[in-house]
């Protein structure tokens, strides 16, 4: 009973900071209706550029300027691909906007093996390693902080989407465009916004999930094991993100402790897409998305 209460916590820690990842989906979704493939390599660009500003630069810049620095950088870096990428394709097809994010994931990609090469390091430090006693049970310091930072930043967005006045400027646009063309909401700059805090999630979950550990171009997986999280919590739904990522860690974990001996380690990986498969089969708006009536 123990070994299972324990593999659940660490799943629940672990599920939450996917959640975060998802709510980088959402927040990218609910104004311009794009789902990002390229979301990993977009946390993996964040990863790198707050190892630049913390161990890569050669200078001894104090921990608070680097992570201002980082913030600055993700903020023209969400800014530029809106702009260069997926500006220009309002009103496009969903196959061509799709084919668009395939593009940017390939780009992303071969760019990040351009500027840091394709050798792995080590992420920085930012949040202390060790572990919590709770009787019996160990809870991981660095998750722990990651998942209460979710919690946190969940319901943030919440509020700034349902009470700011750019948030519901955003939630219009993610209604319907034309409306909100109609209201005199600006589409282009509403999607902008959406796309640095989609960038700027992705990099804050990137430097929980990496802190202290391995960083190289491989963690972009990450944004897939996301990605089934996002969409099983809604792909509108703020708060559906860190719920649905409980549910997925948490089956992650026990498939990893009880079904990886004998799937030879495959159980663990697969769930999360098997998971996204009969969501898209029976609920493909999510537990908590928004459901479309449409009349034909």
């Amino acid at each position: 009973m123990i070994t299972l209460i324990q593999t659940l916590i660490d799943g629940a820690m672990v599920g939450l900071v996917y959640g975060l990842v998802a709510i980088s989906f959402v927040v990218i979704y609910r104004a311009s209706k794009i789902i990002n493939l390229a979301q990993g390599e977009v946390l993996v660009f964040g990863a790198f550029l707050l190892w630049t500003f913390t161990e890569g630069s050669g200078y001894a810049i104090p921990l608070p300027i680097a992570l201002v620095l980082t913030l600055i950088a993700c903020v023209v870096f969400g800014a530029v691909i809106e702009r260069t990428v997926f500006r220009p394709l309002i009103g496009q097809s969903a196959f061509t906007i799709f084919m668009a994010g395939v593009a940017l994931l390939i780009l992303l990609r071969g760019v990040a093996q351009l500027v840091w090469g394709a050798q792995t390091r080590s992420a920085p430090a930012i949040l202390p390693e060790g572990a919590i006693e709770f009787g019996p049970f160990l809870v991981n310091t660095r998750l722990l902080i990651g998942a209460v930072f979710t919690v946190c930043l969940t319901q943030a967005l919440h509020l700034f989407f349902t009470r700011a006045r750019v948030g519901l400027r955003l939630a219009a646009v993610a209604e319907d465009h034309t409306t909100a063309l109609s209201l005199g909401v600006s589409v282009r700059q509403a999607i902008a916004v959406a796309w640095i805090l989609g960038t700027v999630v992705a990099t804050a979950a990137a430097a929980v999930l990496l802190s202290g550990s391995i960083l190289s171009l491989g963690v972009a997986v990450i944004g897939f094991k996301a990605l089934p999280v996002a969409l099983l919590g809604g792909l509108e739904s703020i708060r559906g993100a860190p719920l649905a990522g409980l549910i997925v860690g948490m089956f992650e974990a026990l498939a990893a402790t009880y079904l990886d001996p004998i799937t030879n380690g495959a159980a663990s990986g697969l769930l999360p897409y098997l998971l996204m498969i009969a969501v898209l089969l029976i609920r493909p708006y999510g537990l908590f998305g928004w459901q479309r009536i449409e009349r034909l």
